[in-house]
C-alpha cells in the first residue's frame, strides 16, 4: 500500500479505523475493548475527534481520557498491565507504518507514546490502595 501523509480528518479516521480493526481482534486487546464498547461506530467517531485534536489542534474532542481508562480498569478488576498498553502502541505504530509517513505520522507515533504512558501512571494512581 502506497504511504502518504496524514492531511485531515478523512486520513485520522482511515487510521483510528484501521487500528480498531486490529485491536478487535487482537487475541489480548480484543476482549477488553470489545467486552466494554457496545456501540463501535460512536466509539470510533470520538476517536476520531481525539486524533483530530492532537494532531492538528482543532478542539473537537472534549472527553477525559483519564477518566475513561480509569473506569476500563476498574471493570477490569484492576487487571490493565503495562504488556496491554505496549501491545496497544505496537498496534498502533504498525498500522501508521503500513498507511501514512511524514511528520504528522511521527508525531501520531510520539503523542500515543507519551500518553500511553501518562494514562497507565494516571491509571495506577487510580487504583485503591
Amino acid at each position: 500500500m502506497l504511504q502518504k501523509e496524514i492531511e485531515n480528518r478523512a486520513d485520522v479516521s482511515v487510521l483510528v479505523r484501521s487500528f480498531y480493526a486490529k485491536v478487535r481482534v487482537d487475541k489480548v486487546l480484543g476482549p477488553i475493548f470489545n467486552g466494554i464498547i457496545t456501540d463501535w461506530e460512536t466509539h470510533l467517531e470520538l476517536l476520531t475527534d481525539f486524533w483530530e485534536t492532537q494532531l492538528f489542534l482543532k478542539r473537537k474532542y472534549h472527553g477525559n481520557p483519564i477518566k475513561a481508562h480509569n473506569e476500563v480498569d476498574k471493570k477490569m478488576n484492576y487487571g490493565v498491565t503495562p504488556e496491554h498498553f505496549g501491545l496497544w502502541l505496537n498496534l498502533w505504530f504498525e498500522t501508521i507504518d503500513e498507511l501514512f509517513t511524514g511528520d504528522t505520522a511521527f508525531i501520531a507515533k510520539n503523542r500515543a507514546r507519551q500518553m500511553n504512558t501518562m494514562l497507565y501512571m494516571k491509571m495506577f494512581e487510580n487504583r485503591p490502595k
